[in-house]
């Protein structure tokens, strides 16, 4: 028994950190930089959570931090709690201001994240990854047997449900507290700290979003964020974002009367900060990968 648990517990964190490392905080917000094959581990470790296609998966994160609590947010528990924790992947075509190729130009590019994204259609993309998600089980079964892989896919399916738990519980501000005062309902949710691994530090992740750390207080405990760290000390992880490096960024913008020269980088990762005058100055420079304000949108 001691051993199955062990054993779940370690598909638990292997898969979650695929999620939370790999899918939200290099590949959505890429609040840091890493060699294609440490990318494509923690990608893999998501994509067998059943997260889907890691280009459907970034667009709909971006665009949510893009249009936060509004009709065009993908999944504002102000609209609906059903629609925030589930109903809004059942979807089988992008709306126009969900557009990958403006979105997640980036990852749009991978040919390996093109092959999973199945023609941009949505429905194909979910049916792949659960093929996929169950074939992996099934080579584990073979070659360790039924309870290897009963426990991986427990764990698994357990991990999928975490991001919906962030979209629902993690905007309900009577939940938590928050350390910022944003225009959002993002809320840090203590309670969730060890199933989450450091994501329920959801309200400091709206203030930083470009930031690689969600946990800002000693007590916030971020186990994704010391992942990331060891990853940089071991030169696996380069360009580490993190909240105090962005506001350096910010304060070189907010102090000179140009901003001519800056790199783009630079200036994405500016407009992820998300102050008021940043995000200001990224939509009359065209950032945030390209993507254009729809009529009838929040004003940022």
């Amino acid at each position: 028994m001691t051993e199955a648990v062990l054993l779940f517990v370690a598909f638990y964190v292997y898969h979650l950190l695929g999620v939370t490392v790999g899918y939200h905080r290099l590949l959505a917000h890429r609040s840091f930089k890493c060699p294609k094959l440490v990318e494509y581990f923690f990608v893999t470790a998501g994509y067998l959570a059943f997260e889907s296609s890691p280009i459907w998966w970034a667009t709909l994160h971006r665009a949510h931090h893009r249009y936060t609590e509004t009709e065009l947010d993908p999944h504002s528990p102000r609209f609906g709690n059903t629609r925030a924790y589930l109903g809004w992947i059942f979807g089988k075509h992008y709306p126009e201001h969900l557009n990958p190729k403006l979105q997640a130009p980036d990852l749009v590019n991978d040919p390996l994240y093109r092959l999973l994204e199945r023609n941009n259609n949505w429905h194909a993309s979910h049916l792949t990854n659960t093929a996929i998600g169950f074939g992996s089980r099934l080579i584990l079964w073979a070659l360790f047997g039924w309870e290897v892989a009963a426990l991986s896919l427990a764990a698994g399916l357990t991990v999928q449900q975490v991001p919906f738990m962030v979209n629902l519980l993690c905007h309900k501000p009577y939940l938590g507290y928050k350390n910022y005062d944003t225009s959002d309902d993002s809320t840090n949710v203590p309670i969730l700290t060890l199933m989450m691994l450091g994501e329920n530090w959801h309200n400091n992740h709206h203030a930083y979003p470009g930031c690689a750390r969600n946990g800002f207080r000693w007590y916030e405990f971020d186990v994704s964020w010391l992942t990331i760290k060891s990853l940089s000390i071991l030169k696996l992880a380069t360009n580490v974002n993190d909240r105090f490096s962005l506001e350096r960024e910010v304060r070189k913008v907010t102090d000179s009367e140009s901003t001519n020269g800056l790199e783009a980088p630079v200036l994405a990762n500016l407009e992820k900060l998300g102050t008021e005058k940043v995000r200001q100055f990224g939509r009359n420079n065209s950032v945030h990968h390209g993507a254009k304000q729809p009529a009838g949108s929040r004003k940022d």
